[in-house]
């Protein structure tokens, strides 16, 4: 059985408090990988986190270091994470595309996921930057070159659009999402879930002898309700997507 990989879904919060003449900051990490990492493992999966702060350097950087996955899962990380390492920008040393190595782990059998939120896809003020890139060239979208969230706050329910090993076992009314990527639906891939009708929610590609899945919403909050986070079927959700990615379905 491969193993999985999760890059991105971290963050550091600085906050500065002023109060009149004075003022102190004070920072904070979290991340929102845990609920779906327990679920990965509790269906027999080794699961390798790499949180977004570490992902510019401990992201593989070989052919026979992506091999060593069945599926990777990009979650809230930027393009630049990946492509730029830090022997690059602070040496000016040459090292690997990052980018293009995930095209071509795809094309040899690999599974790749992209989920949604502020840094995936395009994200907030495009700074996602994965527009234009050899990972969009494998994606089931297309992705707008410019900011492409649409914020939901009153809620709003993804549709099903037909059956699919991923969906299988799972209801078809869908928790509520705050949030989602606004993509574009390639001509061959597959659209199995949608949002406001006619935009992808859940895409899936076969791209050479890989596979490819975008979900344009969030794994966490705060695009992936609270209602989603909890849902009985998330954990379930999870690992079919992985697998499918795999191969395994």
């Amino acid at each position: 059985m491969k193993k999985i990989l999760l890059a991105g879904e971290s963050w550091f919060t600085v906050m500065t408090h002023i109060k009149g003449f004075d003022y102190f900051m004070n920072s904070n990490y979290d991340g929102g990988a845990d609920r779906m990492i327990e679920c990965l493992k509790k269906s027999g999966y080794e699961v390798d986190y790499i949180p977004n702060h570490e992902a510019p350097r401990k992201f593989p950087n070989t052919m026979e270091a992506l091999q060593e996955y069945g599926t990777i899962i990009l979650s809230d990380i930027g393009s630049n994470t990946l492509l730029i390492h830090p022997d690059t920008f602070n040496k000016s040393m040459r090292t690997p595309n990052r980018l293009k190595l995930l095209r071509e782990w795809v094309n040899r059998g690999g599974g790749l996921v992209m989920i949604g939120g502020y840094l995936t896809f395009q994200g907030i003020d495009a700074r996602g930057h994965w527009h234009d890139t050899p990972v969009e060239e494998i994606l089931p979208v297309e992705i707008s070159p410019n900011d492409d969230r649409v914020e939901t706050p009153e809620g709003i329910n993804p549709l099903c659009q037909m059956e699919h090993p991923i969906l299988e076992g799972l209801p078809k009314n869908w928790p509520y999402f705050l949030g989602y990527n606004k993509l574009k639906l390639r001509a061959d891939a597959t659209q199995l879930m949608s949002i406001e009708e006619s935009n992808p929610f859940l895409a899936v590609r076969e791209v050479g002898n890989g596979r490819t899945v975008a979900f344009a919403s969030d794994c966490s909050p705060h695009w992936g309700s609270t209602e989603f986070y909890d849902w009985a079927h998330y954990g379930q959700f999870w690992t079919q997507l992985a697998e499918w990615a795999m191969k395994k379905r």
